[in-house]
């Protein structure tokens, strides 16, 4: 069983990296396999809406979008962490996020994955991007990991997430709750398979003439 982590914050060593290392050694204790890609560092432009990836499956730009996909499809659960700018997140992040998803909503049956936000801020609106990185799993049938607090973490720089006491024990608690979650979903699927997924339907409210 194995965890994907997509870091969004382009400093590599910062108040995000600190989060989610201490939901990953949580994960990994747990006996979940965890692989780390940082996008906040990558040239990631945006999704352009030209349908290449519903013919070729997969998007029509090569870069670290479609290295991630097969990552993705291998993946038990996924935890995105992203920092707080302008009361939402990284717009790389979610320029990301919005190819990967879309790029293999044909190929990656997403459905019982386990999905995960973690946010860092240092003071305000982290309940905002919070709310937008979960969009992306409620919208695929991704079971979303709860903790005993909102995933997020507080500082200015990661020493100061040291102290935010927490923070650091929601991540820990959020990543015992995906390790339980992923196990038990896993259980579930051998003994009466995932569950089917509706798609004929498709309400346009668009009209001729």
């Amino acid at each position: 069983m194995k965890v994907l982590v997509i870091n969004g914050s382009p400093h590599l060593n910062g108040c995000t990296d600190r989060a989610l290392r201490e939901a990953e050694e949580t994960l990994k204790s747990n006996g979940i396999d965890v692989e780390r890609i940082n996008v906040g560092n990558k040239d990631v432009r945006g999704c352009i809406g030209c349908n290449f990836c519903r013919e070729n499956g997969r998007c029509v730009f090569n870069d670290i979008v479609n290295e991630t996909a097969p990552k993705l499809a291998e993946a038990d659960g996924l935890l995105v962490g992203t920092p707080v700018y302008y009361a939402g997140a990284n717009g790389q992040l979610l320029a990301f996020l919005d190819r990967l998803f879309y790029s293999t909503s044909g190929t990656v049956d997403k459905t019982m994955k386990v999905g995960a936000a973690v946010v860092s801020s240092r003071r305000a609106g982290s309940t905002g991007a919070f709310d937008e990185i979960n969009k992306y799993f409620t919208i695929s049938a991704m079971p979303v990991v709860s903790s005993t607090y909102w995933n997020e973490v507080h500082g200015f720089t990661a020493a100061d997430v040291e102290d935010d006491l927490e923070g650091l024990q929601t991540m820990r608690n959020l990543g015992k709750n995906m390790s339980f979650l992923i196990k038990a979903l896993r259980a579930a699927e051998k003994e009466s398979g995932i569950p089917s997924q509706e798609r004929a339907a498709f309400t346009n409210f668009h009209t001729e003439g």
